[in-house]
């Protein structure tokens, strides 16, 4: 499960550290250290051999899907395979660049959060699939999904699934359209940074709200 990103740099930003210095943008979305479903955010991926960063709609289901499956956040990595996600898979695979995200712990009306982040404080590469064309009726239709695994070692003891995050260079292996979607899978399940690569601190309250902003959120609070 990811319900919240930290993505707290601009576009650019993610675009010169990933060496996109020639990407096109079309993308307006500002920094923002609480990302939540229902929002616009930058998405990294290739379309016709162009690099492209583009504002994508946080949520997704296919227009055939309307009545039959819910609008959902996030993909899990055993089910790429099947039929709902094959066409995202094939045509759709994108990276969301993040500082960080954020999962809870606790029971309802009292869940704390907790800011989880690469140790050495690297930019995290976020597996997505995206419908990166237009929509009809509905905005899920053109929106992202980031893609999930199970959660490992100490992980576990915040959430029992997590985003699958990739090394720069498997991140641009995930976007390549030469590669197929078993090779996609299977670069996913391979090449995910370990639950080692991770640290976390719990953080205020106030991320529980969406909207709420500013790098004090993401500050470690006291036990």
């Amino acid at each position: 499960m990811c319900g919240r990103f930290d993505q707290s740099q601009t576009a650019r930003h993610y675009a010169n550290v990933f060496g996109w210095t020639d990407a096109v943008f079309d993308s307006e979305s500002g920094p923002t250290t609480n990302a939540a479903p229902g929002t616009y955010r930058p998405v990294m991926h290739l379309q016709d051999g162009e690099r492209r960063i583009d504002d994508v709609f946080w949520s997704y289901r296919a227009k055939w899907a309307e009545g039959k499956v819910p609008i959902t956040i996030n993909a899990r990595l055993d089910k790429l395979a099947n039929r709902y996600w094959a066409s995202l898979v094939k045509r759709g695979r994108g990276i969301v660049p993040a500082e960080g995200w954020y999962e809870w712990t606790g029971e309802k009306g009292h869940k704390q959060p907790w800011h989880i982040h690469r140790k050495d404080h690297g930019t995290l590469y976020l597996l997505a699939l995206a419908n990166f064309g237009s929509f009809e009726e509905n905005r899920a239709e053109a929106g992202f999904v980031l893609v999930t695994d199970d959660a490992s070692g100490g992980m576990l003891d915040i959430h029992d699934r997590r985003p699958v995050v990739l090394q720069a260079e498997d991140a641009a292996l995930w976007m390549d359209p030469t590669l197929t979607p078993q090779q996609a899978i299977e670069l996913a399940r391979q090449a995910a940074v370990p639950s080692e690569a991770f640290e976390w601190h719990k953080v205020s309250k106030a991320v529980n709200r969406a909207g709420a902003d500013g790098p004090d959120i993401t500050q470690p609070i006291e036990d």
